[in-house]
């Protein structure tokens, strides 16, 4: 269950560069609409969640691609730019990717990347995103609200260009 507007959950951590050029976009579904002027301004939606973790999904204009990204301070073995074979269980139907760590305001993540757009509405249109390393599950999400998250994200993008 999302926790908090998580722009309050980022005002806590430490700041940095990447943290302070998000711009604030709007609302939608319980999720916060940013805009990242570094992937190019690709809108993202962002999530705080009861576990700790503050979840990202967006559109990187630089790369051409989608992207999930995942914060939480009990993910501290995470080594930045290493990769690490997951898997995503969505309401039951499974993909395999890979992560990358990444550190955001000293604080451990996984970014985990993707082409196909078929993903982006297979996550939308459900309702648990669980996700696993090799050692098990790392956690799983409410994805209510999604729907209307990457929709606005969407009319963001349009927005800008």
């Amino acid at each position: 269950m999302k926790l908090l507007r998580t722009a309050a959950v980022l005002a806590v951590l430490p700041l940095c560069l990447h943290a302070q050029q998000l711009e604030f976009w709007g609302e939608a579904g319980g999720w916060d609409v940013m805009v990242d002027p570094t992937l190019g301004d690709g809108c993202l939606i962002q999530a705080a969640y009861q576990d700790g973790s503050v979840v990202r999904i967006g559109f990187d204009r630089v790369e051409g691609a989608g992207y999930i990204t995942a914060f939480n301070d009990a993910w501290g073995d995470i080594e930045e730019g290493a990769t690490y074979p997951i898997l995503f269980d969505l309401d039951g139907q499974e993909y395999d990717g890979e992560a990358q760590g990444i550190y955001l305001n000293g604080v451990p993540g996984a970014d985990i990347y993707f082409t196909n757009p078929d993903f982006l509405w297979d996550i939308a249109a459900k309702y648990t995103m669980t996700l696993y390393n090799e050692y098990g599950e790392v956690m799983a999400i409410d994805l209510g609200g999604t729907m209307s998250g990457l929709e606005a994200a969407i009319a963001c993008q349009e927005e800008m260009g």
